[in-house]
């Protein structure tokens, strides 16, 4: 298995200063913003959305019964609030196109 090298935050930053004509500290405190911002919105709304992108919704999940895997025990599994990234359709259309149906 091939291991592929991922982007880090300074290739990120760098990146995107050459993009937008910015310098280096200009483009880190714009995701520094944006993800700050992020935060915050999800927080209070509990809804954030990156166009084109997807969005950052906390959901609440309810309180269920589950199994410790080492007994096999029922254990009871509390409520508790999550926060799950939704991609867009036309972001995931775009990494991994649809399958084309044939007639």
């Amino acid at each position: 298995m091939a291991t592929t090298k991922r982007m880090t935050q300074t290739q990120l930053v760098r990146s995107l200063a050459e993009a937008c004509e910015l310098t280096n500290k200009q483009a880190r405190a714009v995701l520094d913003s944006l993800s700050s911002l992020a935060i915050s919105e999800t927080k209070k709304n509990g809804l954030f959305v990156l166009p084109g992108l997807g969005r950052l919704v906390r959901v609440d999940r309810k309180a269920r019964m589950g199994r410790n895997p080492a007994t096999g025990e029922s254990i009871k599994i509390a409520a508790k609030k999550v926060v799950k990234f939704r991609i867009a359709k036309s972001a995931k259309d775009a990494i991994v196109p649809p399958k084309v149906k044939k007639a």
